[in-house]
């Protein structure tokens, strides 16, 4: 009796459908070989979903399907690791042509790159903390700052230590930034506090030993955005002393 035809069309259907048969005889998938641009890419990875205090290069590892020997052919510490995450962070950051007038300008839209680099990744500005950076696109940013601010007319050792100054703050400020954020999120921390609370906590605060504190609750607890961050390059900015034209 022959086959009924729409079983026969719904078995064809499913054939087409069915995964292929695995041939016994051919050799299994290579896995993808593992790089330095792959174990950064899985750091980030990390960091953006966890945040920096869960960067292991076991964790890395992990995300890569491998365990952490593989990794230590490429890297050799967490320390190796902060340099190449801070590298590819870099390696995003423009730098202009100097321009002897507007590299007050250059330098804050410079570091309001790094800046909002940073944020992208909670607390990945501490890998650049205490670090000798020797990683060429690290270097190339320090490079094009130092080179902004000679062609400012400022004094090669004036402009040496406010390269590491302006530095500092920005990696100090992205990093307490991501950690208020972080607790923000966390129902736990109901420390951090609105601008009106801290208003009314100072208001709170005996007169006699606070007088300033009180009187001047809304200037300290002012500024929204990075009102503070853009506050503090333009002090140190506009108070560095320029060489004077021979």
């Amino acid at each position: 009796m022959p086959a009924d035809p729409r079983r026969r069309r719904a078995a064809e259907r499913a054939a087409r459908h069915a995964p292929p048969q695995a041939d016994p005889t051919s050799p299994a998938p290579r896995k993808r070989p593992i790089t330095p641009d792959r174990i950064t890419d899985a750091a980030l990875q990390v960091i953006a979903t966890e945040g920096y205090d869960a960067l292991t290069i076991r964790r890395v590892a992990a995300v890569l399907g491998t365990g952490p020997s593989s990794l230590y052919a490429h890297i050799l510490n967490k320390d190796d690791l902060d340099d190449l995450l801070i590298a590819r962070l870099c390696a995003e950051i423009e730098i202009p042509e100097p321009n002897p007038a507007r590299w007050r300008e250059q330098i804050l839209d410079v570091y309001g790159q790094i800046r909002d680099q940073y944020l992208k990744y909670p607390g990945v500005s501490r890998a650049a903390l205490a670090m000798v950076p020797t990683h060429l696109e690290t270097l190339r940013v320090g490079e094009g700052i130092l080179a902004i601010l000679l062609a400012g007319g400022i004094d090669p050792q004036t402009a040496a230590w406010t390269l590491d100054a302006l530095t500092l703050y920005v990696s100090g400020y992205a990093l307490e930034r991501s950690l208020v954020q972080q607790r923000q999120r966390r129902r736990e921390d109901a420390w951090v506090l609105s601008r009106e609370e801290l208003i009314d906590r100072f208001g709170a605060l005996p007169a006699d030993r606070f007088p300033y504190t009180r009187r001047y609750a809304p200037e300290l607890t002012s500024g929204t955005g990075h009102d503070r961050f853009d506050f503090t390059l333009t002090l140190i900015i506009n108070n560095l002393t320029t060489r004077s034209t021979p």
